[in-house]
């Protein structure tokens, strides 16, 4: 195969996916999305963590609702808890590094808040054990994963949601992952302004 053809590849691929995707996660997607306003409205926040690209995508989403996704709107409280290296490294050098995340959610979450929780495996130990930490604090989980939704799968409450990417690649998970959120963007929007 040569490289022309084996990018061909990764965009049909992607593309089937996304299209197979749809019928499974639009329904999920927009009750997230309205459970994420109700908890905006009511000047909760939420909270957001993953690793790698899923920290990358973590952060993606704050920014949309701390600035502004497509449409001019006031600032939305979200934050990421994969920014800030201080308190990364020493809850990882004090502690354990599978609490990075779960001691940051107990000191920032409260009731009526939620956790957007991304690991495209559903194993990640440290966004796990956010989720802990998120339903001790009697915080809604939103979960993004892919391969089944490993751990996480079984670990969420009755009125979590979860975004399963039915697909085994993470690279093709992580491109539905951000297609998630963006959706979930222009959803809030949408609730909160009025679409067209």
């Amino acid at each position: 195969m040569d490289l022309q053809t084996r990018i061909s590849q990764h965009f049909t691929d992607s593309a089937q996916l996304k299209l197979q995707a749809v019928e499974l996660l639009s329904e999920p997607l927009a009750r997230a999305s309205e459970k994420m306003v109700q908890c905006l409205a009511n000047k909760g926040k939420i909270l957001a963590c993953g690793n790698g690209g899923s920290a990358a995508d973590a952060q993606h989403f704050a920014a949309e609702l701390l600035n502004r996704f497509e449409m001019e709107r006031p600032p939305l409280a979200a934050v990421a808890l994969t920014t800030d290296t201080s308190t990364l490294t020493s809850i990882a050098n004090d502690y354990d590094y599978n609490q990075v995340f779960s001691k940051q959610v107990r000191g920032l979450g409260q009731p009526g808040d939620m956790l957007l929780a991304i690991s495209t495996s559903g194993n990640s130990p440290n966004v796990i054990e956010a989720i802990h930490a998120a339903h001790d604090r009697q915080m809604i989980v939103v979960a993004l994963t892919g391969k089944k939704g490993g751990k996480m799968a079984g670990l969420l409450a009755p009125g979590d949601f979860h975004l399963c990417v039915p697909a085994d690649r993470t690279a093709r998970i992580q491109e539905v992952h951000l297609l998630c959120l963006h959706c979930m963007c222009d959803a809030i929007d949408c609730l909160l302004l009025g679409a067209e």
